[in-house]
């Protein structure tokens, strides 16, 4: 990967999410089960792969490139 499309790839944007007590509870002791240390890692990593799949599942209707790709850079 060249230096230009790594600086487009670079993570800058901030989201937040709420959490009742209950969610947060169940979201620790799942991260201690499995022993998940970087929560925004994993969350993120939950985030686009849902994201991705229903991509897929909506493929070709969502894109005018042929193929679907979460990094597509014009």
């Amino acid at each position: 990967m060249d230096q230009n499309n790594s600086e487009k790839l670079r993570r800058t944007k901030r989201a937040s999410i709420l959490f009742n007590q209950r969610e947060q509870e169940a979201i620790n002791l799942y991260c201690e089960k499995y022993k998940i240390r970087n929560k925004s890692k994993f969350m993120r990593e939950i985030i686009i792969t849902d994201i991705l799949k229903k991509f897929d599942e909506d493929y070709p209707t969502l894109f005018e490139f042929e193929k679907p790709n979460l990094f597509y850079v014009e």
